[in-house]
């Protein structure tokens, strides 16, 4: 008994087969079938709506095509719910810009920050050191539309508007900006803020002198307050002197 003969009584052969020589394949079919292998596959993109981002064609916008672009935005959700967009309000050419957070319910009907019950408070704050709404002062917000229910607007909110805030500051050339509370100065900043700990002191937004000081919503609701945010007012007066060589 052969070896073959061993394995197949024990059920384990045969357990080597010669295989049959493969047909010959013409060079032509060979080529052929390597040029079909070779040909990258064919990516279908996915059917998404386009959106635009206001980075790169904000920073050539003049004053109307930033208006027009900011009526129009859709780039984050509260373009969703929003009655209109609140650009911003005052002089063109002014030395201060003060910013705040987002537009109010009264400012999402009427399209103009800070004309509510805070407004109010602003308004005495800019009389308090010799200034008007309108003259010499631009006043903005870091979001340009009303987040529901008055709430502090989402980072990925304040990061799709901050082109356009961005862009205005380019237009005005502030001698002085003034964020009005912790959303605004974090967006400026672009880092983590403490009202207690930055106030009183000079920051820097792109060579441009920053104070960061409470927000009047902030300062009706905490009446204590208002004398820290005066001795800022004086603080902002002393700076614009400087700046100005006064």
């Amino acid at each position: 008994m052969n070896r073959n003969d061993i394995l197949r009584e024990m059920g384990l052969g045969p357990v080597w087969k010669l295989r049959a020589t493969p047909p010959q394949v013409p060079a032509a079919e060979v080529a052929a079938t390597a040029a079909v292998v070779a040909e990258p596959p064919v990516e279908l993109a996915p059917a998404v709506a386009p959106v635009s981002s206001p980075a790169a064609p904000a920073g050539a916008m003049d004053w109307d095509e930033l208006a027009a672009a900011v009526a129009a935005c859709r780039l984050c959700r509260l373009g969703e719910t929003r009655k209109q967009a609140v650009l911003g309000v005052g002089d063109r050419h002014a030395d201060w810009l003060f910013v705040g957070e987002g537009p109010g319910a009264e400012e999402d009907e009427r399209g103009e920050p800070f004309v509510g019950q805070a407004g109010k408070l602003l308004d005495n704050m800019l009389a308090a050191i010799g200034l008007r709404r309108g003259e010499d002062v631009y006043i903005a917000n870091a979001v340009k539309c009303r987040p529901p229910e008055n709430r502090t607007p989402a980072p990925e909110e304040a990061a799709a508007c901050r082109p356009w805030l961005e862009r205005q500051i380019e237009l005005l050339q502030p001698k002085l900006i003034v964020a009005l509370g912790r959303p605004a100065a974090q967006t400026l900043l672009q880092a983590e803020v403490k009202i207690a700990a930055a106030r009183g002191r000079l920051h820097d937004y792109r060579g441009i002198p920053l104070i960061v000081t409470y927000h009047p919503a902030y300062l009706l609701r905490t009446l204590p307050d208002k004398a820290r945010a005066w001795e800022d007012l004086c603080f902002m007066k002393r700076t614009m002197n400087e700046l100005k060589g006064r």
